[in-house]
C-alpha cells in the first residue's frame, strides 16, 4: 500500500489549526510556507491536490485583540470572518510566488447533504482540478449553526476526498499518528503504522479533543479513515510538525498511520447515501437478516427488523445496527410509524398491517444500501 500511494494522481490535504497557528492566535507563517511549497512541488509533478484548511478562528485572534479561542458562538463567528480573510490572502500570496492558482470554497453541511448541491459541489471541484486550480476548503463557520455545521475539518476532508474520488489523503496532526495508547500519558505507546481495518478496538485507542487552538481529536480523525477508507481513498495520519511530511508520504516512506482502503469503492450516489445525506433514524436488525445482507446484498425486509429507532420519513437515510454495531445505511420505503408498525412481519403482510396497497415489499432496497465495515 505504502508503495501504491506513489501513483496517487489526487490528493487531498487537511492542516489542523495547532499547525498552521500559533497558541497567541498569530499565523505560522514558516510552516505555512513550508506546506505551499510541498504543495506547489506535487502540481507540479502533475497531481491534482486539494487542501482543506482549517484555521480561519485562530487566525483571527491576534488582529482582533483575543487572547485565546472564545468561547461565545457569535465572537467566534466574528474572529472567522476576520480570519478567513487573513488566511487565504497569505495562502494567495504564497502559492502565486510558486507559480500557482488557488479558489477559496466555504462549505456548510447543507452543501453535501442535499443532492443538488453535492453534485453542484463536485462538478465545480472536478472544473477546478482541470484547470490546474487549487482549491481551499473550509467550513463557513461564519454563518454555519450547530444544525448545519459539519463540526470539524477532519470529517469534511474525508467528505472531499470521497466526493471526488481522491487517491489519497493526508491529515497534517499535531501528532506523529495512531498510537497503541495516548503518548502524553503512556511514554512507551508505539506508533500503529498500518491499519488494514477499522474497529471498535481503533475507535477505543483515539482520545478525546486535541489541542486547544483546535476542534478535533484523534478520534475525529479515525471517523474520517473510515469515512475515506469505506470510500476506496487510502488515508495517512502524520505530524505538520515533521520536515517535508506530505513529500515523504507521497513518496511511500514509513511515516505516520497508513488506513488502508476497501478494494470496493463507492460510487457518487453510494457515497452521498452513505455519508453525505442527513440520518434521519436507525433500524436494528436479527441474525438471519444481518447475513442476508453482509454476504448475499439482500434487501432489508421487514421480518428481519428487531427495533425501529427515531423520527423519519420515506425516502429519508437511516442506520442499520446488527448486534449495537452500525453495519450500513440506506433509504428507508417507510416512515417510523409504519416501520414499527411492519417489524418482524412477513412482507405478504404489509398491506393489511397498513391497511393501504404498496409495491415496497423491502424497507430498504438492496440498491438503496451501502454496507460499512
Amino acid at each position: 500500500m505504502r508503495s501504491a500511494i506513489v501513483k496517487a494522481k489526487r490528493i487531498v490535504v487537511k492542516v489542523g489549526s495547532s499547525t498552521l497557528c500559533y497558541a497567541n492566535g498569530h499565523l505560522n507563517l514558516e510552516r505555512i510556507e513550508k506546506l505551499v511549497r510541498q504543495l506547489s512541488d506535487l502540481a507540479n509533478q502533475g497531481k491534482e491536490v486539494i487542501l482543506v484548511s482549517s484555521g480561519a478562528t485562530g487566525a483571527g485572534l491576534a488582529p482582533l485583540g483575543f487572547k485565546e479561542k472564545p468561547r461565545d458562538l457569535v465572537l467566534k463567528q466574528a474572529a472567522a470572518a476576520v480570519g478567513q480573510g487573513v488566511l487565504i490572502h497569505m495562502y494567495e500570496r504564497m502559492f502565486r510566488e510558486y507559480g500557482r492558482t488557488v479558489a477559496q470554497i466555504l462549505l456548510t453541511k447543507e452543501d453535501s447533504t442535499g443532492r443538488h448541491s453535492y453534485l453542484n459541489l463536485r462538478n465545480t471541484l472536478h472544473t477546478l482540478l482541470q484547470l490546474n486550480v487549487i482549491p481551499i476548503i473550509n467550513e463557513n463557520d461564519v454563518v454555519a449553526i450547530e444544525e448545519y455545521k459539519i463540526g470539524d475539518n477532519d470529517t469534511l476532508s474525508a467528505t472531499v476526498a470521497g466526493i471526488v474520488d481522491a487517491d489519497l489523503l493526508i491529515i497534517l496532526s499535531d501528532i506523529e499518528g495512531l498510537y497503541t495508547e495516548n503518548p502524553t500519558i503512556h511514554p512507551d505507546a508505539t506508533l500503529i503504522e498500518t491499519v488494514s481495518e477499522i474497529t471498535d478496538d481503533t475507535f477505543a485507542i483515539a482520545g478525546g479533543a486535541g489541542s486547544d487552538m483546535g476542534t478535533g481529536g484523534m478520534y475525529t480523525k479515525i471517523k474520517a479513515a473510515h469515512m475515506a477508507t469505506n470510500s476506496g481513498v487510502p488515508m495517512v495520519i502524520t505530524s505538520g510538525e515533521v520536515e517535508d511530511s506530505i513529500r515523504r508520504v507521497c513518496k511511500g516512506e514509513q511515516i505516520g498511520t497508513l488506513f488502508e482502503a476497501r478494494d470496493s469503492s463507492l460510487s457518487g450516489k453510494h457515497h452521498w447515501l452513505a455519508f453525505g445525506k442527513r440520518l434521519k433514524g436507525a433500524i436494528v436488525v436479527d441474525d438471519g437478516c444481518a447475513r442476508a445482507i453482509l454476504d448475499q446484498g439482500a434487501s432489508i425486509l421487514p421480518a428481519g427488523i428487531i427495533s425501529v429507532e427515531g423520527e423519519f420519513e420515506p425516502g429519508d437515510t437511516i442506520s442499520i445496527y446488527y448486534r449495537e454495531k452500525e453495519i450500513g445505511r440506506g433509504l428507508t420505503n417507510y416512515g417510523t410509524a409504519d416501520m414499527k408498525a411492519i417489524k418482524g412481519h412477513n412482507s405478504n403482510d404489509i398491506a393489511n398491517i397498513l391497511g393501504i396497497n404498496t409495491t415496497y415489499d423491502e424497507a430498504v432496497h438492496r440498491n438503496n444500501l451501502v454496507l460499512l465495515h
